[in-house]
């Protein structure tokens, strides 16, 4: 899709997030309280991107996961804007930016947590 195919398709909001590397305010995304099972897709081009079972409570503000559903459908970029060292998680297959990954997940689930924006995403219910 190009810029302009989706700058018609999403949102304002989802397209200052996904294309302009936005963020939405903490607590305030319609999946951060989300228990819903199923898979979190892009808002943007439909790829699967992070399975409900790996969802946790952070208490961030965000959605958070511990891993995407497949990696292949993910791409990690080093991020060093506003003069902090981070990693941004962004959709392989369209190039939107979904968040950031960081190394305080559970430790037992592997210590990732993919602190993913709410407008990046649509959930297909199972």
């Amino acid at each position: 899709m190009t810029d302009e195919e989706l700058k018609e398709k999403l949102t304002p909001e989802q397209y200052h997030i996904m294309r302009k590397k936005g963020t939405e305010a903490p607590f305030s995304g319609k999946y951060v309280n989300t228990k819903d099972k199923g898979m979190y897709k892009c808002a943007a081009c439909g790829q699967e991107l992070f399975s409900s079972d790996a969802k946790f409570d952070s208490g961030t503000g965000w959605p958070s996961f511990t891993e995407p559903a497949n990696l292949e459908h993910v791409e990690l970029r080093e991020d060093n804007d506003h003069g902090v060292r981070r990693t941004e998680v962004v959709c392989k297959n369209c190039g939107s930016h979904l968040g950031h990954v960081f190394d305080d997940g559970p430790q037992e689930r592997g210590g990732k947590r993919y602190c993913i924006n709410s407008a990046c995403l649509m959930l297909e219910k199972k």
